[in-house]
Formats: structure tokens, sequence, C-alpha cells
């Protein structure tokens, strides 16, 4: 990911609205959500929760998937994991094992073993 996308990412979600759309997603998971029932867990008139849907789907943080007559949104895994992987890439001077906490602190229960793939403790 380059600085733009970067930006454009971590401008979707600094706005109230939309990080707490992404935060319901993200408690979600891969189920997602139909777009009137995040307007209305959020108490957002639809319009505008679709204003920032578009936002959030344009910057690569969220997917769409039409199921019937329903939008369904959930959590871009992909451009998710990219994003936190452009703001953590240098951590620790280029010694993420250094930054151990700093994992535990956001994944409470998880541990990145040797293989380079976030598993449960």
């Amino acid at each position: 990911m380059d600085a733009n996308n970067a930006v454009k990412g971590f401008g979707a979600l600094a706005q109230e609205t939309r990080l707490e759309t992404f935060r319901l997603l993200v408690r979600r998971g891969v189920v997602g959500m139909a777009a009137g029932d995040i307007a209305n867990a959020l108490g957002v008139p639809q319009n505008t929760l679709s204003s920032h849907l578009a936002i959030m789907v344009n910057a690569g943080i969220l997917g769409s998937k039409r199921e019937g007559r329903s939008i369904v949104y959930r959590i871009d895994i992909d451009g998710t994991q990219s994003l936190l992987t452009f703001l953590l890439e240098d951590c620790c001077q280029g010694n993420p094992q250094d930054c151990i906490s700093l994992l535990d602190a956001a994944l409470p229960g998880y541990r990145k073993p040797s293989n380079s793939v976030i598993a449960r403790k």
C-alpha cells in the first residue's frame, strides 16, 4: 500500500459515524450487516449512511454484496490488513518481534507465531 491509499483509508475512518460503522462491522465479522440494519443500529438516516458506506468502500476497507433486496456490507479483510500493515510495517526499526506488546494490547489473547499468521493462544 502506498501513502496515498493509506491516507484515503485513514481518512475514511476519521469521522465518527464511519468509525462507529467500521467497528460495528468488525464485530459482525464475515456475516456482515445490511445497510438498513446498520442505519437502525446506529440511529443514522439511511441516505446519510449510504454516503458514509460509499466512502469506506471506495477507501478499500469495506466491501458490499447484494443479497436479495438488501446490500450487505462487510469488512474488506485484505484492504484493512493492508492499511494496518502500512501503519506498522516499520515497527521497532524493522524488528516486529520487539512489538509483541503492541500486538498483545491490540489483540488480547492472540499471538503472532513464527509463520507470520496470527493464532489464538
